[in-house]
C-alpha cells in the first residue's frame, strides 16, 4: 500500500472481531464466549444469538468472568472473555495476572472501546493504559488490529495461538485499509508504506493517520516508511531494527498512554539493537469527553501532527 484511498469503506474493529468470533463458533466447537454485561457493545451478542449454549453472561463481574475463563481453559475449551478494555485490565487485572497469565492458560481476553476514539464516554471508559498493563505479563500476547478486516483475522488466529491473548478493539468506525487476502501473522509487523527518510510505526486506528501523514510528507519530498505493528507482543524485532538501520529515525503513534505502550515497545527494541532518534506520540494525561475527531485534534494525533513531528525528528537525525 503506497497511497491513501479516500474512498475506503469504514467499519469498527469490534465488528470485525464479532464476525471472526461467529466464524470460529461455526468451525471450532471448543470456542466459548463469556461476557461481563456488555454483550452487545463487544459484539459478543452475535455469537450468543447463534450459539446460546456456548455463551455465558456474568453481569457486572469482570473478576468472576476472567476466573471462569481460566476454568474453561483448564477444561479444554477456548474461552473468549469480552468486556471494555478498561475493565479487563483494570478491575480484573489480578485475575488476569494470577489465574490466567501465571498458569499460561489458553484464554483470549477481548477489550473493546480502546483509546480516545471511544469519544463522549470520557476517561472512565477510555482504555489508555491497558496495553502497558497487559504486555508486562510474561505469557501474554497483545494484538491491536488496524481495521475491521484485520480484527476478524486476529480473532481467528488467536484461537489457533496457544496461550493467553489480549486483543484491543475500537468502538468507532475507521477506514478499512487492509484487504481480505492480506496475510495476517501474529508477531509479524507489516510495511504498509515504503520510505527511506524516517519510519512511522503505528497500531490500531493510528495506522491510517500514519498513512495520511506519509502522503503529506511526500508532497514535501520526504519519504516516510509506515509500519503496521499490529502485534505488540511478541514484537517483530527484525522489522524495527531494519527500519532503524535503513531510515535512521522513528516516530511511534498510538491512542494510548506514552508510558509503556507501543512507544515503549519500539524504544526497548531500538535502543538495545540500533539506537536512533525516537519520538513517541500518544497521551501523557487523562482522557476527556468529546467526539473522536475533537479528541484526536485535542491530543495532537491527527495526520498533520504526525507530519509535523516527522519534520522535527529529521532535524535531530541530521545533527547526529
Amino acid at each position: 500500500m503506497d497511497k491513501v484511498d479516500k474512498d475506503l469503506k469504514v467499519d469498527a474493529t469490534r465488528n470485525g472481531f464479532g464476525k471472526g468470533l461467529l466464524e470460529l463458533g461455526r468451525t471450532n466447537k471448543r470456542v466459548v464466549t463469556l461476557s461481563a454485561d456488555l454483550t452487545d457493545s463487544t459484539r459478543a451478542g452475535w455469537f450468543k444469538k447463534e450459539f446460546p449454549e456456548r455463551f455465558f453472561s456474568f453481569g457486572v463481574a469482570e473478576q468472576d468472568m476472567i476466573s471462569s475463563a481460566a476454568g474453561f481453559a483448564l477444561s479444554g475449551k477456548i474461552p473468549f472473555a469480552c468486556t471494555f478494555g478498561v475493565f479487563a485490565a483494570g478491575r480484573a487485572w489480578d485475575q488476569v495476572r494470577v489465574s490466567v497469565d501465571y498458569m499460561n492458560l489458553n484464554v483470549k481476553i477481548v477489550g473493546t472501546h480502546g483509546g480516545i476514539s471511544v469519544g463522549e464516554d470520557g476517561h472512565t471508559h477510555q482504555a489508555l493504559e491497558e496495553i502497558t498493563l497487559m504486555r508486562v505479563l510474561p505469557n501474554m500476547t497483545v494484538i491491536v488490529p488496524c481495521d475491521s478486516i484485520e480484527a476478524k483475522k486476529a480473532a481467528i488466529k488467536s484461537a489457533e495461538w496457544n496461550g493467553p491473548v489480549y486483543m484491543r478493539l475500537g468502538r468507532s468506525n475507521s477506514p478499512m485499509i487492509t484487504k481480505e487476502d492480506d496475510e495476517f501473522q501474529i508477531g509479524k509487523g507489516v510495511v504498509v508504506g515504503k520510505g527511506e527518510d524516517l519510519t512511522i510505526v503505528a497500531c490500531g486506528q493510528m495506522v491510517y493517520e500514519a498513512l495520511k501523514a506519509r502522503a503529506i510528507l511526500a508532497e514535501e519530498k520526504i519519504s516516510a516508511r509506515v509500519i503496521n505493528l499490529h502485534t505488540l507482543k511478541p514484537v517483530d524485532e527484525k522489522i524495527l531494527i531494519k527500519a532503524a538501520n535503513e531510515t535512521g529515525a522513528i516516530i511511534t503513534v498510538e491512542e494510548h498512554s506514552v508510558y509503556g505502550g507501543l512507544g515503549g515497545v519500539v524504544s526497548e527494541v531500538v535502543s538495545q539493537n540500533s539506537p536512533v532518534p525516537v519520538k513517541i506520540m500518544g497521551m501523557s494525561c487523562c482522557g476527556q469527553s468529546g467526539t473522536p475527531e475533537e479528541l484526536f485534534s485535542c491530543f495532537n494525533l491527527l495526520a498533520k501532527d504526525v507530519a509535523k513531528c516527522a519534520k522535527a525528528i529529521l532535524k535531530k537525525k541530521k545533527k547526529r
